[in-house]
């Protein structure tokens, strides 16, 4: 898998996209990591493995706080700041920009689409909830995204199980079996670690195609 590394100026610091390009693009997959890890989260990589072979660039977008090295993310006006600054390199192919995410990075995607101008909003392992406080919820980020969104979601993610989500909505929604936030399965689940990401790059795979 080849790719390219720039590093893109922002308000809040460099921030530093890593492109896995299509041969013949027709979207942009802009895709950032949560509060606690980088790009090298599996689901953000296997989707860089699997989209460009659709016609899907991949950008996997390191926030500016994760280039300098420290651990702890700043507030989310800082990481709105931080993808606003980000913005203008995703669109320069070109071509329709979806807005993605996983953690508190999707919540940054949905909050930013409308006036950024996104395609869609991919939104993995949305934190529905911090853990243990379900009447603390960010459902109003994800249903405001204004744009097509999908939400791919562990079975056991203790951000939001699938079921907690709203039932009405304008998105859809796919469960990942076992799932955890990091979309880990354990062992004794019937699913193996390669088939739960499987369900995760079939999904995306498919609603990306609708898109076009």
């Amino acid at each position: 898998m080849t790719s390219t590394t720039e590093l893109v100026p922002t308000e809040t610091g460099d921030a530093r996209i890593t492109w896995h390009a299509a041969k013949k693009p027709k979207l942009v997959l802009a895709a950032s990591h949560g509060a606690g890890g980088g790009i090298e989260a599996r689901d953000l990589q296997a989707l860089a493995a699997a989209l460009p072979a659709h016609g899907v660039t991949v950008a996997l977008v390191e926030q500016p706080w994760r280039v300098a090295g420290k651990k702890l993310a700043p507030a989310p006006k800082t990481l709105d700041t931080g993808w606003r600054g980000i913005w203008p390199a995703l669109e320069k192919p070109g071509l329709p920009v979806i807005a993605a995410g996983r953690s508190a990075g999707a919540r940054v995607a949905c909050r930013t689409a409308g006036e950024l101008g996104a395609a869609a909003v991919l939104a993995l392992s949305f934190p529905l909830h911090p853990p243990g406080k379900p009447e603390k919820s960010r459902a109003d980020e994800l249903l405001g995204a204004g744009v097509p969104t999908l939400v791919v979601q562990g079975g056991n993610d203790p951000f939001g199980k699938p079921a907690e989500f709203p039932e009405r909505g304008a998105y859809e929604l796919v469960e990942v079996p076992f799932g955890d936030h990091g979309f880990a399965v354990p062992k004794r689940a019937d699913i193996t670690q390669d088939e739960a990401l499987a369900v995760i790059t079939d999904a995306v795979t498919k609603w990306t195609g609708s898109l076009v």
